[in-house]
């Protein structure tokens, strides 16, 4: 069975592909029933259907190929509780030879484009006709169903062309006590990016330092800014009120519909403020005057909030983004992170394990309120901090990651890193939208026969609840419908699902599961993304559940749940959990003798899972030595919305041989493939090193590169670092590139995360690099696994 050809058509990957009918037989698995979802993923497949979907009345699953159809009667039974639902008469055409795309068997997923027009027209009717106008299987092709362009509807009150509707708001702010140089490079990149964004989009400026400036962009005789104090917290409505703002209530508007945006200044179009904006982006200076022996005076949570607030305001509830740039900690309000005074020291792991960061926990706790602000106003925040110290990313962490926004942590504003990050979030498809997705909601539909725990992800539960909720929650659980601020085609979210066992399953018959979601694409129309799936429910012990297992998605599933007890508990109680569910699994799916390690095998479909925990706990995800809080936070959020291939990548990181014997090779993350006459590609998804042995950097040292007799040193050198760039390109963020030459200091990103095989407590050596350390090999660690998993 090939998962990743199944996750191409499904757009999921599932950690057991069978599963047991009873609670006990899914408790003897270790592994929970699980799903990796990516909702968006992109695939040239995909049918775009502009049309309504038909809903069961009952349990709301859309129409999918698992349906039973009555094409007589029009009537189509749910597969997931068993509704008859009638078709509506634009179906009257329906037939055996004639389906809608939502029915063909080969599309498990299908995207409905449900855009409406604009009230001012005096009707909400769709833009794309009904199936029956032409969408069916025997008169229509797929390409001509991927329509990029509503239609235009001509009428009596005048012709619509295209979708009218709300307007995406973008928020900017800016940290005023840069330095003149990172300041400059972050105002460029601002300048550049509004020149991109359409004329229709709103945005507006707030820089802070000790105190936060609400730029009045609709102000054009000079520049005129509404100021709070820093070091206040100021609430929604106190905010609303200093601008003269007066809110419309948000449960008023409703998705599909346009908002009313009122004329204010704060908030504006661009094509009615580019001026005025580009005017007060270039007044900016640094305005913090340092005392010495402190840090600027920087109230980054004070600013945010009033951010929030004035998005609040103005009811842009249909998706905003806030984009802070900060180059240091806040040390001032709420949210703070670290006094100013520099003889107090930032955070460490160590402060915060030991109860010895007085601000952290409060801070944590005025974030965690913004994050819930932020997804009732369906606002996305984003951070960009570029800084040689921590700016306190790891209190920021739950608004950014439960809004679903983007983190940054670099060292230069004026490094290709961040211009290249920016211009990836602004940049645009084929038809000159932006690549946003907006405003999402997520809702999952089973048989009865199974239950949702939860998620672990960035989105936050909506805590709606029915019969095929668990009491037993997991992550962002007690719902069926999740909300995200926004999302990528890479947004990769982890289902947890229990079985209900009070009416037993037929064993070889079939269940399903649904995703639901529902977005606003970059053109703010709203669309309808919906993925049916079905798998077999097998007897215990049954060959089918273990062929079914995918121990990749295992590992992905398993470093989720790993970081959420982290976050929760001490290392060292993840560590023992982690070792405690292996040996369990190991002792289950293993062939053994009892009391006989050496007679200990897993099959090939388990073989790689323990190898995949192995590097999980050594990984900086669990063991945060060396590493600052701002740090791990950042490795952490990209882990939980990475999908299943990026996650293997941060778990056990790829290593590839460049050697004159042929084209490049995979090779064992180990320290015996290092050698001297050959080059290493190392990626581990955060830094990609490029690792030349001692022979071949010798030769790059003393130029035979250059001769042209030496074409194969040339063309051995070059293949890696194309790779290495491919690489650095399609990522985003951008990965760290270090190149190193064996021995040499930076060599320590390469050898940190190689198996110590050889050590310097090795007896037989044979030459080989030595790595200094005291942790176990992992052949140490598979011996100690089959030891304790063949006890009885």
């Amino acid at each position: 069975m090939d998962f990743v050809e199944l996750e191409a058509i499904e757009g999921l990957r599932w950690s057991w592909n069978a599963w047991p009918t009873t609670k006990n037989e899914v408790s003897s698995l270790v592994i929970p029933l699980s799903i990796m979802c990516t909702p968006l993923m992109q695939s040239t497949e995909l049918p775009i259907l502009p049309y309504d979907p038909q809903i069961c009345t009952h349990c709301a699953a859309v129409l999918n190929p698992y349906a039973r159809v009555d094409y007589l009667s029009r009537i189509w039974d749910c597969p997931f509780c068993y509704n008859r639902n009638h078709f509506p008469i634009s179906y009257s055409g329906i037939g055996e030879t004639n389906l809608p795309a939502e029915l063909f068997p080969t599309y498990n997923a299908v995207e409905y484009k449900i855009d409406k027009v604009d009230s001012k027209f005096g009707s909400n009717l769709h833009l794309g006709y009904g199936w029956s106008n032409g969408f069916s299987s025997s008169n229509v092709s797929l390409s001509s169903m991927s329509v990029g362009t509503p239609r235009n509807i001509g009428g009596a009150g005048g012709e619509v062309r295209g979708f009218v509707g709300p307007f995406p708001a973008f928020v900017f702010v800016v940290d005023a006590c840069m330095v003149e140089e990172e300041l400059r490079a972050v105002k460029n990149e601002l300048l550049l990016v509004v020149e991109q964004l359409p004329e229709n989009a709103l945005i507006g400026l707030i820089t802070f330092d000790a105190m936060v400036r609400v730029y009045d962009l609709g102000f054009s005789d000079c520049s005129r800014v509404v100021v709070f104090h820093g070091g206040r917290e100021v609430s929604s409505e106190q905010t609303q009120q200093f601008l003269g703002i007066c809110s419309t209530k948000w449960g008023q508007q409703q998705l599909g519909k346009t908002p009313v945006i009122q004329k204010l200044g704060f908030l504006l179009p661009v094509s009615e403020c580019e001026f005025n904006f580009t005017t007060a982006i270039e007044e900016i200076c640094s305005l913090a005057v340092v005392m010495p022996g402190h840090r600027p005076q920087r109230c980054t949570g004070a600013a945010t909030s009033v951010a929030v607030g004035l998005l609040e305001g103005c009811s842009v509830n249909t998706g905003a983004r806030i984009m802070i740039f900060t180059s240091g900690p806040a040390t001032l309000g709420p949210g703070i992170v670290v006094d100013s005074d520099l003889s107090d020291a930032i955070r460490t792991h160590g402060d915060l394990i030991n109860g010895h960061a007085p601000n952290y926990t409060k801070s944590c706790s005025f974030y965690n309120q913004l994050s819930q602000r932020l997804s009732d106003a369906s606002v996305v925040l984003d951070l960009f901090a570029c800084s040689l110290d921590q700016v306190g990313a790891a209190e920021l962490k739950g608004p950014v990651e439960s809004s679903g926004g983007f983190m940054m942590l670099g060292e230069l504003f004026e490094s290709d890193q961040f211009r290249k990050c920016l211009r990836q979030i602004f940049s645009r498809d084929e038809d000159g939208h932006l690549k946003m997705y907006f405003d999402a909601t997520i809702e999952v539909v089973t048989t009865k026969d199974v239950r949702i725990c939860g998620a672990l992800g960035p989105c936050v539960s909506l805590r709606k609840k029915n019969i095929i909720v668990s009491d037993r929650e997991t992550g962002e659980g007690g719902t069926y419908k999740w909300k995200l601020g926004t999302l990528t085609n890479r947004t990769c979210i982890a289902f947890f699902f229990e079985v209900c066992d009070e009416q037993r399953a037929e064993p070889g018959s079939a269940f399903l599961v649904q995703f639901i979601t529902r977005y606003r694409h970059g053109n703010m129309g709203v669309r309808k993304r919906v993925m049916t799936a079905a798998r077999r429910w097998a007897e215990n012990k049954s060959p089918e559940i273990t062929a079914g297992f995918d121990q990749e998605t295992a590992a992905s599933v398993m470093a989720r749940l790993a970081i959420y007890r982290a976050e929760r508990s001490f290392a060292r109680d993840v560590v023992r959990w982690m070792d405690d569910s292996l040996i369990c699994f190991a002792s289950k799916f293993g062939d053994y003798i009892q009391e006989d390690p050496s007679s200990f095998r897993l099959s090939s479909n388990f073989s790689l899972y323990p190898q995949f925990m192995y590097y999980l706990r050594r990984s900086q995800f669990i063991d945060v030595f060396n590493c600052t809080p701002d740090e791990t936070a950042f490795f952490r959020l990209m882990l939980n919305r990475e999908g299943v291939v990026g996650s293997l990548i941060m778990i056990q990181p790829t290593l590839f041989q460049y050697s004159f014997d042929g084209p490049p090779v995979p090779v064992l993350l180990d320290v015996r493939s290092i050698s001297a006459d050959v080059i290493l590609l190392f990626d581990s998804y955060f830094n990609v090193v490029i690792h030349y042995g001692s022979k071949i950097a010798q030769w790059r040292k003393l130029g035979y590169h250059k001769d042209p007799n030496h074409e194969n040193l040339r063309k051995l050198l070059e293949a890696p670092e194309l790779d290495a760039q491919q690489v650095v390109m399609e990522r985003v963020p951008a990965p760290k590139l270090i190149k190193c030459d064996q021995h040499s200091s930076q060599a320590r990103f390469l050898l940190a995360k190689l198996n110590p095989s050889v050590t310097q407590n090795s007896t037989f050596i044979d030459g080989s690099e030595i790595i200094l350390t005291d942790d176990l090999s992992l052949q140490d660690f598979m011996d100690h696994l089959q030891a304790l998993s063949v006890k009885v």
